[in-house]
This record gives structure tokens, sequence and C-alpha cells, in this order.
């Protein structure tokens, strides 16, 4: 599907080295990637919190399981070529050969790139309060476990610490500095409230810094411009597109039930000729046509 013989992992790291900073926004389906695609991203990203919610309508706690993820991780990547940053939560497993396997998988599946998190296996979503983190040893394991497990070399590791909230600023700058000698290749501090602590882990670190700006969360929806200034590589919307579309589905459901017809909202619907087209639907049938007419 990609014209170039790269692999995901090379292409997600030339799209963080050719876009400043990348955008990279949550596609909670295989639809959704294309729209992304269309809509001029150049990464897209698979959500824990939104499997969770999104495939198994449950809460981002831990309960779901990696072939949940990797469900809809070949999804995507079967019809979409941009590169995937995958949410594997805490490796998905207690031990080292759990989060081997999940590295594995990830790359047998077409991912561009993982984030592990220092949560404790009963994590949270990483805006909530009460967070447990397990100890920077045991994080830096986790790191370990993951690069050795690496099929191929281009494929990206990203440290995600939840320390900041938890331990406090210092801690968490330790934490991804600790992991960036592990091995990982990029940082993602989560729940970061001033725009300047980016600043601090870029210099601390030396590796590309993820900024996760997701609505009605501990952070300020800083732009990207704001972002450049503090040395961040990669924004991140991972829930966007997923909850503007969730609110529309309430507002069609509840308007059919109490109007007894859609036409009161089908100016907010996407029609079918838009479908057909993002899902490249007549080449499809072209070919069906083309099949059954040299049958004949």
């Amino acid at each position: 599907m990609s014209s170039s013989n790269s692999t995901p992992g090379q292409r997600f790291r030339d799209a963080v080295a050719n876009e400043h900073p990348l955008q990279v926004v949550g596609t909670i389906n295989a639809n959704h990637a294309l729209l992304a695609k269309r809509a001029g991203f150049k990464a897209i990203y698979l959500s824990g919190g939104g499997v969770a919610a999104g495939s198994l309508g449950v809460p981002d706690l831990g309960i779901t399981g990696l072939d949940d993820v990797l469900t809809d991780v070949r999804r995507i990547t079967d019809v979409c070529d941009l590169p995937l940053l995958v949410d594997v939560d805490t490796g998905f497993g207690s031990s080292a050969f759990n989060v081997a396997r999940t590295v594995k998988s990830m790359i047998k599946f077409g991912a561009a790139a993982i984030h592990i998190e220092d949560q404790v296996g009963a994590k949270r979503c990483g805006h909530r309060p009460n967070k447990e983190i397990v100890s920077q040893q045991e994080m830096v394991d986790r790191i370990k476990a993951a690069v050795d497990a690496r099929t191929d070399d281009s494929f990206v590791i990203m440290a995600r610490t939840d320390a900041l909230a938890v331990e406090g600023l210092e801690s968490a700058l330790d934490r991804a500095a600790a992991c960036i000698e592990a091995g990982a290749d990029m940082i993602f501090p989560e729940a970061i409230t001033e725009l300047e602590m980016y600043k601090l882990f870029a210099s601390r670190v030396k590796a590309p810094i993820l900024a996760n700006i997701t609505e009605f969360g501990a952070t300020p929806l800083y732009t990207t411009e704001q972002l450049a200034g503090a040395d961040v590589s990669l924004v991140l919307y991972p829930l966007s597109a997923f909850r503007a579309m969730n609110k529309a589905a309430e507002n069609v459901y509840t308007a059919i039930r109490r109007d007894g017809t859609q036409q009161n909202v089908i100016d907010t619907m996407q029609t079918r000729m838009e479908l057909y087209d993002r899902i490249d639907y007549h080449t499809f049938e072209q070919k069906l046509d083309a099949l059954f007419a040299s049958k004949k």
C-alpha cells in the first residue's frame, strides 16, 4: 500500500523528522484512519482508552487485553499505510515475556510505534486521580524488555511516565532519563500542567517529546505553535474525533426517538456518496464488474 519499501517504524521516524511538531491524531477505527489520511495527517494513533470505550464499551481500567488492541490495530493497518502509534498500557502482563510478546505482536500486525507506561497493572486513565506507579527500576525493566524484543530496529518504543502527578516533576524527569538510557526512543510525559515543563524534558533527555493534548484533562489545549516553542516533537490528539462522533450519535438517536423521524438531523450526517468516496467504494465495484464481465 505504501509507495515506499520502508518499514512502518521508519515512516514514523521520518514523519517526526519532517513535521515540527508532528500532529498525531487518534483514529478509533479503520474508517477514521482513512479520514485522517484524507485530512493530511502524517501519523495516526490508537488509544487504549479508545479501544476500551469504543470497541468494548468499558472504562480504561486495565480491562482490555492484548488481543482486543491487536484486532483494532490490524483493521487499521490493513487499509491505511500511515504509521500507527499504539497505546499498549503497561505491556499487557506482569513479566518481561508479556512485554516482549506485545512488542513482537505489534510489529507483526503493522504498527509503527508503541508507548508503554510506568503505572501499576491495575492502571487508570492518565488524567484521573489516585494513579499508582511502579518503581523506576521496574519501568526500566519494561523498556529493556521491549527494546530486546524488537524484531525490527526501526520500530519506535516510546516511554510514557505518569510520575508527575504522583511523585512530582523531578521524579518524572529522572524516570524519562532512565528510560532513554534503557533504550527508549522517545518520551511521553503524561498530564503535564505547564508549557515550560516540556522544555525541561527535552533538554534533559535529548530525545523527541510527545505532548498529549487531550480534551477535558489536566493539560491545557496548547497550540502547535506554543508546543514548538517548548521543544515538543509530537502532539497527540487521542480522542478528539471519537468524542465528536459519540456526541453526534447521541444527538441522532435522541432526535429519532423524540421526533419519530431523522429529518431534523439529516444535515449532520455524512451522505451516502461521501461515505462511498471515503472508502473508495466505486473502485471496488468496478473490479467486481470487470471480474463478472471476464467470466461471461
